[in-house]
């Protein structure tokens, strides 16, 4: 199996919607919407403020995880959890094995056969450049597509398509519209566009909505095989804070 994944379902095509919710206590209804200040509507000009931040998204990320040394990002078990059967080898007791190094061997081949790490920006560089067209099964995209200008998300997709084999398949984890982070970036006024913020440190960050990203998704010619909300209210008692945090999951296929 072929996996590109990125920084940061070729069966009978169907889309099931739902709202998952996690934790005790009131937790949020599905047709929860975003409380925003007036602040939220006193920001820059958009297309001044996305050009500054778009123009130097390289270096504030950078500057980010030169302050943070890869530790800010925590392992969550992402593929395990939610797309095991995407990654499963049928071993000879025929139960399925998520251990990267049993795959390889099951395949024949050593890792460095198998693993190709590069850096590139999806926005600009052609994928099919340095991974050949047409060969990959599955491209991971976990906090990743966010961070894009939205006017740059259909072709960071299509770049991403011309890599993926007719059956292959993107496993995608995201912000979620209506998420704490969204409505306190929003109330401070740090609004680009709709549904894209800024943050203090330069970076930038999308909240994608289940309509926008099927939408986004489709018009590049891919599929929606699931799609969902993932809710969880955390209580930080310290702060005397309630967040009601929201991801977005869904698969796609070519």
């Amino acid at each position: 199996m072929q996996l590109a994944p990125l920084l940061g379902h070729r069966p009978l095509c169907c889309r099931m919607r739902s709202l998952r919710r996690l934790g005790s206590g009131g937790g949020i209804g599905e047709n929860v919407r975003p409380h925003f200040s007036r602040s939220a509507s006193s920001h820059l000009n958009p297309n001044a403020k996305n050009q500054k931040y778009e123009r130097n998204a390289t270096k504030y990320w950078d500057d980010f995880y030169k302050r943070h040394q890869g530790k800010f990002f925590k392992d969550r078990h992402y593929l395990e959890k939610d797309w095991r059967r995407y990654f499963a080898s049928s071993g000879e007791s025929g139960q399925a094995s998520m251990d990267p190094k049993v795959v390889l061997e099951e395949n024949g081949a050593s890792v460095s056969d198998r693993l190709n790490a590069f850096i590139c920006d999806v926005t600009k560089d052609d994928l099919s450049k340095i991974i050949m067209p047409s060969s990959v099964d599955v491209v991971t995209m976990i906090f990743m597509l966010s961070a894009v200008s939205p006017m740059n998300m259909p072709a960071v997709l299509q770049n991403v398509r011309t890599i993926l084999k007719p059956s292959g398949y993107v496993l995608f984890r995201d912000y979620a519209l209506g998420d704490f982070a969204q409505i306190k970036l929003a109330n401070k006024g740090q609004t680009i566009s709709e549904n894209f913020y800024v943050r203090g440190d330069g970076t930038c960050s999308f909240y994608f909505s289940e309509d926008t990203l099927s939408n986004l998704f489709e018009r590049t010619g891919f599929n929606t095989l699931d799609i969902s909300v993932y809710c969880r209210q955390i209580v930080n008692r310290s702060r005397d804070i309630v967040m009601d945090r929201r991801w977005i999951r869904a698969t796609f296929c070519t």
